[in-house]
């Protein structure tokens, strides 16, 4: 190797990262995955929606989640009720308006003052759970009649003080806290999609 990490170094710390990621895993509170998935049932039942959103790899959570939410719960595409779900993280144009003009912590929350109404459900996804464009949104969901949910790791942060509900993994190391965060995700997916099965 080019590097001073020996092949043993490089393997012993992806092996401890394999490690910490199913320890943290088997913490995982599925009493609030499943909380969750019941809010987006009712969701999906009163046509209300869910708006998702974070920064970086919460981004890229944010929109995974939005997608199979979308479409990854339907056993087919043919005459199916949808869910109303969309990613606040995807509109570029959007995006970097609000942020040249108004200020990079706003640009979830003017999405949300255009796009949500009473009863609508928001997902914040932060891994410190103090991500200022996060908690602005999440402030003006809670003021406005929204269902504010969030999906943290390290203490929780504000998001988990201003969430009604929150998927929180304790763990002080951003990577691990996002590899939990997508099993989370799927495991919320997989859920859903169970949920619809049964209903019909």
């Amino acid at each position: 190797m080019s590097s001073n990490l020996t092949v043993d170094e490089l393997h012993a710390g992806m092996v401890a990262q394999v490690r910490q990621t199913q320890e943290l895993i088997e913490k995982t509170d599925y009493q609030a995955v499943g909380k969750f998935v019941e809010c987006l049932f009712d969701a999906y039942k009163t046509g209300k929606r869910v708006f998702i959103f974070g920064n970086g790899g919460s981004a890229a959570c944010a929109s995974h989640l939005a997608e199979d939410l979308a479409k990854g719960v339907l056993d087919n595409l043919d005459g199916k009720k949808r869910l109303k779900v969309l990613s606040l993280a995807d509109s570029t144009p959007f995006i970097t308006a609000l942020g040249n003009d108004c200020g990079y912590e706003t640009i979830f929350r003017e999405q949300l003052v255009t796009l949500a109404e009473p009863g609508d459900i928001v997902l914040g996804i932060s891994g410190s759970g103090n991500s200022p464009n996060v908690l602005r949104a999440m402030e003006w969901a809670k003021e406005n009649g929204l269902y504010v949910c969030s999906m943290t790791g390290f203490s929780g942060g504000k998001a988990k003080e201003l969430s009604d509900l929150c998927i929180h993994f304790e763990m002080q190391d951003m990577e691990i806290s996002e590899n939990a965060h997508l099993v989370a995700l799927h495991l919320i997916v997989s859920g859903l999609r169970g949920v619809l099965q049964r209903e019909g």
